[in-house]
């Protein structure tokens, strides 16, 4: 369930930030999460999933600016929820046609 919070406080915050320019077609991976060993930092790394060239380019944004902003308000969010730091790393993918991919869409 955590994982799937995690998730969605990015889908939400890229789907916020991009306002309407990107349909509503993206999905989060999580691909780690884990606690760091002797210290209150939570490492995630997450990849932002997208069905277009086009659409990853509007979500990285001129030199980087969008998925930096999205990933600094989900950041910030969970560093709220979580009461630790976070260290959030975020990527972005193209899966063309992703949503009719009946096991990409069920992971």
């Amino acid at each position: 369930p955590m994982r799937q919070i995690v998730a969605e406080l990015i889908r939400e915050k890229a789907l916020h930030a991009l306002n309407e320019e990107v349909p509503h077609g993206i999905a989060v991976t999580i691909e780690r999460m884990k606690q760091r060993k002797n210290a209150e930092i939570m490492d995630i790394d997450a990849t932002i999933v997208c069905e277009r060239d086009s659409h990853k380019g509007i979500i990285i944004g001129k030199n980087g600016e969008m998925l930096k902003r999205i990933g600094t308000m989900a950041r910030k969010d969970m560093e709220q929820n979580f009461l630790t730091k976070v260290n959030l790393k975020t990527w972005v993918k193209v899966k063309e046609d992703w949503m009719n991919n009946e096991k990409f869409f069920n992971e």
